[in-house]
């Protein structure tokens, strides 16, 4: 299949992935509380979430393999292959059972720590011990999910995802019917169930599609590869480490100066920031093994025009929905919220724009891992996000408004973007010049008009009802835009014959 049309299928499977999951997902919290109960509920979400920010590890294994397996495969080494694939598999199984056993021998402190009543503390002693053991199968089940996408493979993956959500409805739908049964622990155990759902199926599916995937043996394990890989996955784990730190960090900072309801803006800003992000990601997920692959096959300079292409890309199509939604950020939160903690509005525009921000040089994340010296770039790019922590709360300190610290969010998001330009330089040799051209440049002509007309519209138009309006005029000027000004010919003549326009 021709890369460019795979891209577009992987980030459609995505899309559709993404907003049927949503649906299940919102629909089957309803079924699942008004079934648990808001006291059982909060148990299991609070157990899990604890043990839940492990899953930043999990991710950054599932990146450090898909980069060494589509690095090997598009050197076009099947034996390497083969040894990337059983050396994952042995770290994901060791590193399962380590964290496995060590959270079980902490279990009674650490449930006696939380605050739970005491006639459901056996409850939560089981809710516990699955919940610990669903965390071990989703790091077993990450070496096969990064070989779906080292392949490019999306599809299978949205497919799977989706059977996930529909399994979790069900379970929600059949749970408001059982009787005469503790809710919270066969609701604990069929989750566990869907867990072993999904790696039964992307452990076969990865057996049977794929050359490389195979049960390790002992003698496959390659210590000077896995010093490597530990290198890789230990820096990729640091820089998630930081970005959740600064967010929960910055959380802390804004409950010290101005108490929980800030906090509940905060939450709903993050919400908000959930839910938009996933159409950056979806361009990253479906491009990012290519231009691993292309480092795999030694076109440096076709990687590099990719990893250009993802930012542009990732930008417009994230500035399509931002835009509109920063525009009537307040009716917006109106209508889903009804009451609208105060601050909400300012924090989830200068999220939005964070992200936006970002996006602006996400193809050179990607491309530093395919290069793979990820230690400089880690420290520089992700330890300068941690900054935002101390300046925001010495300016908090020395009595500066709320507006001083979500600036601060903003301009240390924009510092960490630009430096990726000059590392990238560095280490893969990119034009500082060439990226301003193609990237820059076509991003810049392209948000321009879409903020004056927004601004324009927002402030001379005064009617009931104006966001039924406002919004899809403003993504639909924006998308003009993104194809008059921010396509190139060549880009603009290959969705003509992808669209099948004459």
């Amino acid at each position: 299949m021709d890369p460019q049309k795979r891209i577009i299928i992987n980030t459609a499977a995505q899309y559709g992935r993404t907003i049927i999951n949503v649906c299940l997902s919102l629909y089957s919290t309803r079924l699942i509380l008004s079934a648990l109960g808001q006291s059982d509920y909060g148990i299991y979400s609070l157990i899990a979430g604890v043990v839940a920010m492990l899953s930043f590890v999990t991710n950054a294994l599932v990146i450090t393999t898909q980069r060494f397996l589509s690095y090997s495969r598009d050197q076009f080494d099947a034996e390497k292959s083969r040894m990337v694939f059983g050396n994952s598999l042995l770290i994901h199984i060791g590193i399962g059972l380590a964290l496995m056993m060590i959270l079980l021998a902490i279990m009674n402190p650490a449930i006696a720590h939380l605050n739970i009543d005491s006639s459901r503390i056996d409850a939560a002693r089981w809710v516990f011990v699955v919940v610990v053991m669903m965390m071990a199968l989703s790091f077993w089940i990450a070496p096969f999910r990064a070989t779906f996408i080292a392949h490019e493979n999306i599809v299978y993956i949205s497919i799977v995802d989706v059977l996930d959500g529909v399994l979790k409805l069900c379970l929600a739908i059949w749970l408001t019917y059982m009787m005469d049964v503790d809710r919270l622990i066969v609701y604990a155990l069929i989750m566990l169930g869907i867990m072993g759902f999904n790696l039964l199926v992307f452990s076969i599916g990865g057996f049977v599609k794929f050359k490389e995937c195979h049960w390790p043996r002992l003698k496959e394990w390659d210590s000077s590869f896995m010093k490597e890989m530990a290198g890789f996955a230990g820096w990729t784990t640091y820089s998630m480490g930081c970005v959740l730190l600064r967010t929960q960090g910055f959380s802390v900072v804004l409950n010290h100066f101005f108490g929980t309801i800030v906090n509940a803006a905060y939450g709903v800003a993050q919400q908000v920031f959930g839910a938009i992000n996933f159409i950056a990601q979806s361009v990253v997920n479906a491009m990012s093994p290519q231009i691993v692959s292309q480092e795999g096959q030694g076109n440096r300079e076709q990687m590099i025009c990719m990893s250009e292409s993802l930012s542009k890309f990732a930008t417009m199509l994230i500035a399509v929905a931002v835009i509109p939604i920063i525009a009537e950020m307040p009716s917006l939160l109106k209508l889903w919220l009804g009451q609208v903690p105060p601050y909400s509005v300012l924090l989830c525009r200068c999220i939005l724009l964070a992200a936006m921000i970002d996006q602006l040089t996400c193809g050179l994340n990607v491309a530093n891992q395919a290069v793979g010296k990820i230690r400089k770039f880690s420290l520089w790019v992700n330890t300068t996000k941690l900054l935002t922590l101390p300046i925001a709360y010495i300016g908090l300190v020395m009595g500066l408004p709320m507006q001083f610290a979500v600036t601060c969010f903003v301009g240390i998001e924009f510092l960490c973007a630009m430096i990726r330009i000059p590392l990238l330089k560095e280490s893969a040799h990119i034009s500082i010049k060439h990226y301003i051209k193609s990237v820059f440049i076509p991003v810049i002509e392209v948000l321009v008009i879409p903020i004056v007309f927004a601004w324009g519209l927002i402030s001379f138009v005064n009617m009931e009802g104006r966001m039924w309006l406002s919004i899809p005029l403003i993504a639909i000027v924006c998308l003009i835009c993104v194809y008059v000004l921010g396509l190139t010919q060549s880009e603009k003549e290959y969705m003509k014959i992808l669209l099948k326009i004459k």
